[in-house]
């Protein structure tokens, strides 16, 4: 649940992702956000090499996020409109 993007942490200079609620949920009922919330309680549970850890559970614009590590092999697009003010495109692309 929820689209992934790939930015940078400005703050501490890294790669991180940044996985928002898609545009269809995001007014949705409180059980979709409850949802995210325990998603994000689940992560800081595992610590698997397959399992992206989690940075935090963020909110910007009324707008939650979960920061993760950035893997090289994730496939992601460029960070939304509604990513946070301080994250930005990596130089060099996506």
């Amino acid at each position: 649940m929820g689209e992934v993007y790939r930015a940078t942490d400005t703050k501490l200079g890294r790669d991180v992702a940044v996985k928002v609620l898609p545009p269809e949920v995001a007014g949705a009922p409180p059980r979709w956000l409850a949802r995210f919330e325990r998603e994000a309680r689940l992560l800081a549970t595992l610590n698997h090499p397959n399992v992206a850890a989690i940075h935090g559970l963020e909110e910007a614009d009324g707008k939650p996020f979960l920061v993760l590590d950035w893997s090289k092999a994730a496939s992601a697009g460029p960070p939304s409109s509604s990513s946070c003010s301080s994250w930005r495109r990596p130089p060099g692309g996506a």
